[in-house]
């Protein structure tokens, strides 16, 4: 397998559960990076919210921010999500994992073992042949 692009917190308990189910799964190849002190450029978010089917797959509702600022009871535009979160690194679900051209945001432990079964099942087939 490729590389695993794993972009998180250090701090968050979220992404060190999400770490340890890549242990689990034997993948080593990951370039971690932190959304906190790397923040992701438009373009990157951009590129994320494409691959993961649209804005609302990536923008995180759960921000201290989102409820000081009163969003929860505004209806936010698309555009107005991609701005916040490229200002806000805590607008981001996360972790964010990007394997080729998959991507997961958020942690979900039977979503990184269906992927992960899935990816090392695909590289057994492509051995074999």
């Amino acid at each position: 397998m490729n590389k695993i692009y794993f972009y998180g917190l250090p701090n968050c308990t979220t992404c060190q559960k999400a770490l340890r189910r890549l242990d689990y799964h034997g993948v080593s190849n990951i370039v971690k990076r932190s959304i906190k002190d790397e923040p992701l450029t438009r373009e990157e978010i951009e590129k994320l919210v494409e691959m993961l089917g649209g804005v609302e797959n990536l923008f995180s509702r759960r921000s201290v921010k989102y409820r000081e600022l009163g969003l929860r009871d505004k209806t936010l535009s698309e555009a107005e999500m991609l701005d916040l979160m490229v200002s806000e690194y805590t607008f981001l679900k996360r972790p964010i994992l990007v394997a080729g051209d998959t991507a997961i945001a958020g942690f979900f432990e039977k979503e990184y073992d269906s992927f992960f079964q899935t990816s090392n099942q695909n590289s057994r087939q492509t051995q074999r042949r």
